[in-house]
């Protein structure tokens, strides 16, 4: 009987540890999976950011500027204009 009763005793604390051991491990991927979530989170800001950043670096508008300015490009004058045809 006391052999019985150890071995029940025994296989209460293993399971109790096993109990706890798999809450404790819950409780770290929770906070992993959270950390990551708010990660995304700030990246999908970036990735927005990003994407607004490239529309206005990539504007007709500002290309064109560009091309005046810097590179000293104009529209052709009407004379310089060769249309081709088949």
């Amino acid at each position: 009987m006391a052999k019985l009763n150890f071995v029940l005793i025994l296989a209460v604390l293993v399971s109790a540890l096993a109990v706890v051991s798999t809450n404790h491990r819950a409780r770290r991927l929770i906070s992993e999976f959270e950390r990551q979530q708010e990660r995304m989170r700030a990246l999908e800001v970036e990735w927005g950011q990003l994407q607004l950043e490239q529309s206005t670096w990539a504007a007709h508008a500002r290309i064109a500027q560009i091309a005046r300015d810097k590179l000293g490009m104009h529209a052709p004058r009407p004379q310089q204009i060769v249309n081709i045809r088949e």
